[in-house]
């Protein structure tokens, strides 16, 4: 089992800077895909962006070019850094990483970390 525990969420005003943090419970295990996924108020979960193990990375129309996500894998910790947040960025953000075992995916989510963009 494998709990992932984000930080560094809070209020933050537009323009500015933010960075997430997400560390995996177990450092032994191998994981595969780390992303950070956000759910706004009355809408859907949407990914943000995502990092394999390898460092393939994947990023939201919306936020690319102001978002970097980082990994490292010997922590099993991913990092979000927000630049030029805007109001929109409002949400709660989730942490999510998945490991293959043979023909098993395993997904594991954190609880949750809410970031507010407000002046």
């Amino acid at each position: 089992q494998v709990q992932l525990v984000e930080s560094g969420g809070g209020l933050v005003q537009p323009g500015k800077s933010l960075t997430l943090s997400c560390a995996a419970s177990r450092s032994d295990l191998s994981i595969n895909t780390m992303g950070w996924y956000r759910q706004a108020p009355g809408k859907e979960r949407e990914l943000v962006a995502s990092i394999t193990s390898d460092g393939s990375t994947n990023y939201a129309d919306s936020v690319k070019g102001r978002v970097t996500i980082s990994r490292d894998n010997a922590k099993n910790t991913v990092y979000l850094q927000m630049n030029s947040l805007k109001p929109e960025d409002t949400a709660v953000y989730y942490c999510n990483a998945n490991r293959i075992v043979g023909f098993t995916l395993y997904n594991y989510w954190g609880q949750g970390t809410p970031v507010t963009v407000s002046s």
